[in-house]
This record gives C-alpha cells, sequence and structure tokens, in this order.
C-alpha cells in the first residue's frame, strides 16, 4: 500500500470547508428574514421545525422539484439572484393547484466547487420568493462535489411543504363536460424546455447570451432568465370565492401533458388555438428548429402558464375578479365529452 508524503486535508481533495462555513454564514442571515411564529428551528440544525396550528382538518401537501438546464444558462451570464425565485414559484404553483397554502420551503444545492457568493444569491433568489409567497425557508443542504460536477456548474433543488383543509382540497373531480377553461399567461418559458431552447439558439443561430434579438425586443439571456412567476394570488382569488374546480401548473409537457392530470375520467379538454397569442420567443424557436407541432406543444407552455377549470355560469365573474386583481385571462377551451380517447383536442 503506498501513502502519501505529507499529509493531504479535505482541501486537497477539492472540498473548503472554510468556503462552506462562509456560504452558511449568508444563508442564515437571509433564511431568518422568511421566518414566523410557526418557525421552531435555526438554519444548522439537523431538522427544521414547524409548528402546524389554526387548522381543524389538515392535509399535507408536498412538492419537489429543480429549475433544470435554466441554470446552464446562470452560470454562463453569471446571473445566480433569479432561479432561486424561479425554484421557489414552480413549487408553490404545483401545491397550490390543489389547494394548499405555502408553509415551509427547503433547498439543495451542490457544486463542483463551492463559490459562497454564489450561493448567496442563489438563495437571496429563494427568499425573496419564499417571502413573496408567504413560506419560511427553514432549512436545506449545501454541498460541495469536486468530480460529481464541473467546478463552475451546480445544481438546484427545493421542496415544498403547504397545508390545505381537506373539504377544500381541489382533486379536480368536480370537473363535468360544458365547464370552462381559462389560461393566465406565462413569463417567459419559466422552467422547461431549456435544452430544446439552448440547442435552437445557441447551436444552430448562433446567438450569444449578449445577443440582442429584435423579436424578442432584449437580449437572449434577459429572454431566457425571465423569472417563473407565481400564480398564488389568482388561484387563491377563485378558490376563495368557490369557483375553482380544478387548476393545472403547465409545466414541461405543455398543455398537452399536464391539463389530462385533472380531468376525470372521459373527458377531454378542447383547446381553441385562436385564443392567445403565443409570445415572439416560441415562434422564434419554432421557426428556428422548425420543431415539429407535437414537440413544440409537448416541450413549451407557449405562453400559458396556469389554466382554470370553471363553471360556464360562473366564468366571466371569475374572469371579472381576477382583472379586479390586475390578473390578465383569456378564455382558451372548454371540458368535453372523450370519444375517441384523446385527452387534449386541439382546433
Amino acid at each position: 500500500m503506498k501513502s502519501s508524503k505529507r499529509p493531504i486535508s479535505y482541501q486537497d481533495a477539492g472540498v473548503s470547508i472554510d468556503e462552506g462555513d462562509r456560504a452558511v454564514s449568508y444563508i442564515r442571515g437571509l433564511a431568518a428574514k422568511t421566518f414566523n411564529k410557526q418557525v421552531l428551528s435555526q438554519i444548522g440544525g439537523f431538522g427544521g421545525g414547524y409548528h402546524l396550528k389554526g387548522w381543524k382538518d389538515p392535509v399535507l401537501v408536498s412538492s419537489i422539484d429543480g429549475v433544470g438546464t435554466k441554470l446552464k444558462v446562470a452560470v454562463l451570464a453569471k446571473r445566480h439572484d433569479t432561479v432561486g425565485q424561479d425554484l421557489v414559484n414552480h413549487c408553490v404553483n404545483d401545491i397550490m393547484v390543489q389547494g394548499a397554502q405555502p408553509l415551509f420551503f427547503l433547498d439543495y444545492f451542490a457544486a463542483g466547487k463551492l463559490q459562497a457568493e454564489v450561493v448567496r444569491d442563489v438563495v437571496a433568489g429563494i427568499a425573496l420568493a419564499c417571502r413573496q409567497n408567504g413560506c419560511a425557508l427553514i432549512g436545506g443542504e449545501t454541498a460541495e462535489m469536486p468530480g460529481m460536477y464541473a467546478e463552475e456548474d451546480y445544481d438546484l433543488a427545493g421542496c415544498i411543504v403547504g397545508v390545505v383543509e381537506k373539504k377544500r382540497l381541489i382533486t379536480g373531480a368536480r370537473i363535468q363536460a360544458g365547464d370552462v377553461l381559462v389560461g393566465l399567461p406565462s413569463t417567459g418559458l419559466h422552467t422547461n424546455g431549456y435544452s430544446l431552447a439552448r440547442k435552437l439558439l445557441f447551436e444552430v443561430a448562433g446567438y450569444r447570451l449578449d445577443s440582442y434579438v429584435k423579436e424578442l425586443g432584449t437580449t437572449v439571456a434577459e429572454a431566457l432568465l425571465a423569472i417563473h412567476r407565481s400564480y398564488r394570488a389568482a388561484i387563491t382569488t377563485l378558490h376563495d370565492a368557490g369557483w375553482l374546480k380544478g387548476a393545472a401548473h403547465i409545466t414541461g409537457g405543455g398543455i398537452t401533458e399536464n391539463l389530462p392530470r385533472i380531468l376525470p375520467a372521459g373527458l377531454a379538454a378542447q383547446i381553441d388555438t385562436k385564443a392567445w397569442t403565443i409570445p415572439p420567443l416560441f415562434e422564434l424557436l419554432r421557426q428556428i428548429g422548425q420543431v415539429p407541432e407535437e414537440d413544440y406543444r409537448r416541450t413549451f407552455n407557449l405562453g400559458v402558464g396556469m389554466i382554470f377549470a370553471v363553471s360556464e355560469t360562473k366564468v366571466e365573474a371569475a374572469r371579472a375578479l381576477l382583472a379586479r386583481r390586475k390578473e390578465r385571462s383569456f378564455v382558451l377551451g372548454v371540458v368535453v365529452k372523450s370519444k375517441s380517447g384523446r385527452r387534449v383536442i386541439y382546433t
């Protein structure tokens, strides 16, 4: 057995405990700003504690997700303050379509080489979105993993837990033929389709991050790093009014794969493709790659980030209520009986 001629530390293996401590010092301050009276622990413990009180028959709803290869854009642009917001808002939307209000959030950050300032910027975005969505950042994990990731790369994931009274759980079970589908606009790609978008924009079209694209009215970096928005206020508005039968967060898979997740058996969504204008970014991507129609609709949200199912008798009142909350909406289809087995029918 060979042995080293000199002592070898963790630092020699590529892991800096000191840099990790610096990162945690940033996180501790940022997370504390999201705490409320229900948080029973501090950052740095072995687990986060949250006191659930004031509920009669609570159902906990949880979700875990990541940001995908949008992170590659953030790394190349050296801008890390938006992806944390993307992460939280995505997770918030996923539990709120079931009627759950966010309680707390935990994050996972792993890098090839830990840079405390990068961690700080990412977590600052997470903390900001947590405050905006009314949830507490109560813990997480920061890992330095040389050999697993390239030095400049990092991965990001988050777990959210929310709560809803059992009788107010949104399941889609009440949706029936004749109900109207109301769409809410997205703010760009959100967090899906970036592998295809990067290939088309950078490899095929030859754009750089700082390229100004006339069709978009902005640079490629700004277009791609647009923040995945939260629909918390809109969902809460219609749910509190008692008019929300179902809600679908349009993420990976587009309308084609996400909307059927809330439809009872035997029903389909008939979508009017002329009901909204597809934003220029998506049309640009389609033109660059001559993307097949089916792939186009299954890869991107195409400007629709959330879909609500509302009774036909309540749709105008629901849209008026959303408008008073400064939320733009559009009727994009109707629920019909499925005769062919297809769950989404584009017209």
